[in-house]
């Protein structure tokens, strides 16, 4: 983070940017369709609601791939 010379912090450089539901579908390789199944049932990453959009935190979702996968590369 940085710091102003007010001494206060700059949060805006510590965040990083929230995920779209297609965004995140992309990144999954499933469905928009799969994404907003999951929200409407609780599954899936935690879902941000921001101004009634949703929006995905990336470290949520890695969390959540550790959870719900094996661990186990393919290959």
């Amino acid at each position: 983070m940085s710091t102003t010379s007010t001494g206060t912090t700059d949060r805006s450089t510590a965040r990083r940017r929230l995920w779209t539901p297609d965004e995140l579908a992309e990144y999954l390789g499933v469905t928009l369709h799969c994404i907003y199944a999951w929200s409407s049932r609780g599954d899936g990453p935690k879902v941000l609601h921001v101004g009634g959009r949703l929006r995905y935190r990336p470290e949520d979702v890695d969390e959540w791939l550790d959870r719900v996968t094996d661990g186990r590369e393919e290959g």
